[in-house]
């Protein structure tokens, strides 16, 4: 069983318009609405990839029903933690002319140590075994830096393997409780090790760095158009991205990591995890607005594999 928590989500609004220019009125397409925020995100990708998850996340005012309503209409089962404040929107805005993209996000609502409280007893009271719990996104204002720590500790206790994806001090405190994966980008990792840059030739021995110290079992390093590299106690994976069309970078992220936890949950081994992350995470990138088509992840994964069998053994 896979559940995601999202602190923070939010109402995706995307819309186009054929160029942005200032002090004009400008005609736009029907907005189209979407459930957002990292772990609803991922969520959504498990569903794609036909897994299935639990989707428990903070919703509070009208676009609080709003997300619910989205969520029923796409079928996923969710659970909800009932907040004053409405949740935020965010804004994806595309110039069809110019093909480029323009993302806006507001920061939400703030919680209150009532809100705080009961964010930590949903997950104390979930009563369905769970397997892998994804936490993803960023703390909504009026949550300690160390909230998600006080997460890890309640995973490390309840025994779920707890998958984060975030970055900063809140991820810093939560690796000090030790967590079973993380999936920085190389700046992401770069502030953990305390330098400025980072090096692609240095990842392996940063992430083993943290996984000697107990901090974390798996590290999953996101480079982009890159691909990602895997890093655990028994060695290193670098996947580079299949090469394709580029349209937009929008859920990239949410993507790799709905791949990797689906195929986490099917007992798949690391190496297969990580290319069906990279498939999911490039797929997204094939999509202006969307997470990812699913009929464009299996022919990436198959050409992932065939560069596999390419490698030297």
């Amino acid at each position: 069983m896979i559940v995601t928590l999202t602190l923070n989500p939010a109402v995706d609004i995307s819309l186009t318009v054929d160029r942005l220019t200032p002090e004009h009125r400008l005609r736009c397409s029907q907005p189209c609405r979407d459930a957002g925020g990292g772990g609803i995100n991922v969520s959504r990708a498990i569903q794609r990839l036909n897994g299935q998850s639990m989707a428990l996340f903070t919703s509070g005012g009208t676009t609080g029903l709003t997300l619910q309503n989205l969520m029923e209409t796409a079928g996923i089962p969710f659970q909800i933690i009932g907040i004053a404040e409405p949740i935020r929107e965010s804004f994806s805005i595309t110039e069809t002319i110019a093909g480029q993209q323009f993302r806006l996000c507001t920061p939400g609502p703030t919680l209150s140590p009532g809100e705080a409280a009961a964010c930590l007893a949903s997950l104390e009271t979930l009563s369905t075994p769970i397997d892998y719990l994804v936490v993803s996104g960023s703390l909504p204002l009026g949550l300690p830096t160390d909230f998600y720590a006080q997460i890890a500790r309640i995973a490390n206790t309840r025994q779920f393997r707890l998958i984060l994806d975030t970055a900063g001090e809140p991820l810093r405190a939560a690796l000090d409780e030790g967590v079973f994966m993380i999936k920085p980008n190389l700046g992401e990792l770069a502030e953990l090790a305390g330098v400025e840059k980072l090096e692609t030739e240095h990842i392996g021995e940063i992430a083993l760095e943290l996984i000697h110290q107990n901090k974390c079992e798996v590290v999953v390093v996101s480079l982009g158009a890159r691909g990602a590299m895997l890093v655990t106690a028994d060695g290193q994976d670098y996947v580079q991205a299949p090469p394709v069309k580029q349209i937009s970078t929008a859920y990239t992220g949410d993507s790799l990591v709905g791949g990797m936890v689906h195929a986490l949950s099917k007992g798949q081994s690391y190496a297969d995890m990580i290319r069906l992350g990279v498939a999911c995470g490039t797929a997204a990138t094939m999509t202006s607005t969307e997470l990812f088509n699913a009929a464009d992840v299996d022919p990436l994964v198959e050409w992932l594999n065939h560069q596999r069998q390419l490698q030297p053994a």
